[in-house]
This record gives C-alpha cells, structure tokens and sequence, in this order.
C-alpha cells in the first residue's frame, strides 16, 4: 500500500523523511519570526511585575507581535483563546492569561510565545522570576535553562534526534547533583519540529538514550523546550483542557529556543535580533 500510513510510514517518520527541510532563505525567513518572538518575550519580562495580570500580558504580546507585522501563533490553535501561554508556580504549560491571575511577589512565570511571518513560526518560552524569588526557585530555573542550552548544542548536522534528547536529560541530572535538589523532567510533554507550521515532526522527547530516532541534516528546525519541576514530574490537566500542573503541587519552569541544524552548527532562531546566534560556534 502507497503513502505514509502503517508501517511506511513509521519507517519514513524515523528515517527523517517527513521531516521538513528548509532553504537557507526560508531559514532566515524564520530568523525573522524568531526575532519578533525574542523581542515580544523581552517586553513581556519587563512588564511582569508584582500587581500585574496575566491577561495584561497577553494584550503586550499580542499587540507586540501585531506591530511587528507579525500573527500569533497561538491565538485560536486548536480554539487556545490567547497570545501566549502563561503558566504560574505549579503550572507547567499552557496556562490561560486571565485577568484573575495576578501575579505576586515570589512568583515563577514561564511565558511561552509563537509569531507567524510571512507563513514561518517562530516559538520561544522564558521562565521570569517575578520580584524577590527563593534561590531554590532560582536554581530550578537555571537548571532548565542549562538544560535547553545542552540540547540546542546537541542540535549539529549528522546527530540523532535523541542526541538532543540525552544532552536535555544529562544536564538535568548534573544540576540535580550540583544543587542537592530533586528535580523532575516532564516526561509527557516535549519539543518538536517547526517550520510551516508550529508543531511538526518530529517530536523530541527531553529524555531518553542518545543515537536514535531520524539523523539531524541541514534545514531542519527543531523547538527545543525542556521543563522542569520542583520534585514529583507527574502532571495533571486542569478541567480548561488546557492547563498543565504538577500533581504534587511543585513548582514548575519552561525555557525553549527554536534552533535550525545547518552545516555550521546550531543556528538560534530566536535570538533577540541583533544578539549572537551561534551557539558554540
């Protein structure tokens, strides 16, 4: 049987060939929806403050990626009624901006972010300590961060998809140790493939044995987004459908980067414009 159903089909997912690979036009297309993404992430993080509503941070964004010629990504997805995803303390993911969310002194944000331009996606998310926050909280932050930077390094031409994966995971496990802390990888949610559209193949777990799944070539673009949790990784779904929490009720973080492979390394799609975008070049 033709196409890319049953077996074929898991065969070719694997191999990479339904991955989409783009020019290096089109990846600097992408460069500029990235740019717009870093630069509405920026004006985000300034304006979370003590006092202010998720939903005032969603008017920001969405009025930021507008003015820059761009559209949100995740307004109306899947029927996702807001610009960004803005997940406090315990949430993980896929928070819904409300104006009843106020934020507090001592709170973690994690703000994720998408903008179209021209037809390309752009998808960042940045956790934002808001005022004076445990150095607990602290470290759980960078921790992630550190995570996300080990994968986009793992991000080069000719590695497998779970290369990334180990270098997420490994990362994880070093800051553990380093800081005497019990921290979670969220097993259930990861990165994925971005271009065209914003979620694509493949799916990049943020966990795993390296070497395995499709061979990392030029052109194609990989959100990589590890989170993190305060203890217990186990999550549960709030009745919105959307938001994500942890079971325990730890704190949770997510940073994420979009990252083409290209012949020269690891390229950071969403870099602020202007700001190196060569990691370990």
């Amino acid at each position: 049987m033709n196409g890319r159903g049953g077996i074929r089909g898991a065969i070719a997912r694997y191999r990479g060939r339904d991955i989409e690979l783009k020019t290096h036009g089109q990846l600097e297309a992408m460069r500029v929806a990235g740019a717009l993404v870093a630069a509405t992430l920026a004006a985000v993080t300034e304006h979370a403050k003590p006092g202010v509503s998720t939903a005032e941070l969603d008017a920001l964004a969405e009025q930021t990626i507008r003015d820059g010629d761009g559209v949100p990504s995740f307004l109306g997805y899947h029927g996702f009624p807001a610009s960004i995803c803005a997940s406090v303390n315990e949430q993980i993911v896929h928070g819904i901006p409300s104006p009843k969310q106020v934020l507090a002194e001592g709170d973690l944000i994690s703000v994720d972010c998408g903008a179209i331009v021209d037809g390309w996606h752009g998808d960042s998310a940045v956790t934002i300590a808001v005022g004076d926050v445990s150095q607990e909280d602290l470290a759980l932050s960078a921790a992630c961060r550190g995570a996300m930077e080990a994968g986009i390094l793992a991000v080069r031409d000719g590695a497998r998809l779970t290369d990334v994966s180990y270098a997420i995971q490994e990362a994880c496990r070093s800051a553990a140790l380093a800081d005497r802390a019990d921290y979670g990888i969220v097993a259930e949610y990861g990165g994925h493939g971005i271009g065209t559209s914003m979620h694509m193949d493949p799916f990049l777990p943020n966990h795993g044995e390296p070497g395995k799944g499709p061979r990392l070539r030029p052109g194609m673009a990989l959100a990589v987004e590890p989170m993190l949790v305060a203890g217990d990784p186990d999550t549960l779904e709030l009745e919105d459908g959307w938001t994500v929490v942890t079971a325990a009720g730890g704190r949770a973080v997510h940073w994420e980067h979009t990252v083409a492979v290209t012949e020269d390394g690891p390229w950071l799609l969403t870099a602020p414009a202007g700001a190196p975008d060569r990691p370990g070049a």
